[in-house]
């Protein structure tokens, strides 16, 4: 038994969860989310807690079973609290702003770069060099902070680019630590 999969989801007071067959729709203070799982997985509501179990024990059941548990809690999770993701842009004269929803990036290449982003997805720059990406689907969230950081993905020699707050990047010595 997948050791995810097994684990209740736990329902917060605010959140609502609607199942209509293999139709999940999560609402919550924050926004609605909605998801159909695949065949191989079923969703039961209990009182105050959810649970994904398996229709049978095929490959692709055990398969799917942790990541679709994964995924309801997630959605869960976004619409009670929401996910934010934080980059930081290092290097002289690299900067952020944002132009109505679009962010512009200006990162040493000849040209600025706008990135519009999806519904439900909020961008803000703090000190010019601090972007926050938030909203409350966890994997748009994800998808549009790795679109801004593959613009400039940190380079290992001066560290430069944008990366993650709290990444490390691996540094390289270049010609001088050749001796």
């Amino acid at each position: 038994m997948s050791r995810i999969g097994k684990r209740p989801i736990p329902i917060p007071q605010k959140v609502t969860i609607a199942i209509d067959g293999q139709q999940v729709a999560v609402k919550g203070p924050k926004g609605e989310l909605s998801r159909v799982l695949p065949r191989e997985v079923e969703i039961v509501q209990d009182s105050d807690t959810v649970l994904v179990n398996r229709r049978n024990e095929s490959r692709l059941a055990r398969q799917q079973h942790g990541l679709c548990r994964t995924l309801v809690a997630n959605m869960v999770e976004g619409v009670s609290q929401g996910f934010q993701k934080r980059l930081e842009i290092q290097g002289v004269g690299y900067r952020a702003q944002v132009q109505g929803r679009n962010l512009v990036l200006n990162v040493g290449y000849s040209h600025q770069i706008h990135i519009e982003p999806p519904e439900g997805i909020q961008l803000a720059v703090e000190n010019n060099t601090n972007v926050i990406v938030t909203g409350i689907d966890k994997e748009a969230v994800g998808n549009i902070a790795a679109q801004i950081r593959a613009v400039r993905p940190p380079e290992p020699y001066k560290g430069k680019g944008i990366r993650y707050a709290g990444e490390a990047v691996r540094r390289k010595a270049g010609k001088a630590g050749k001796k």
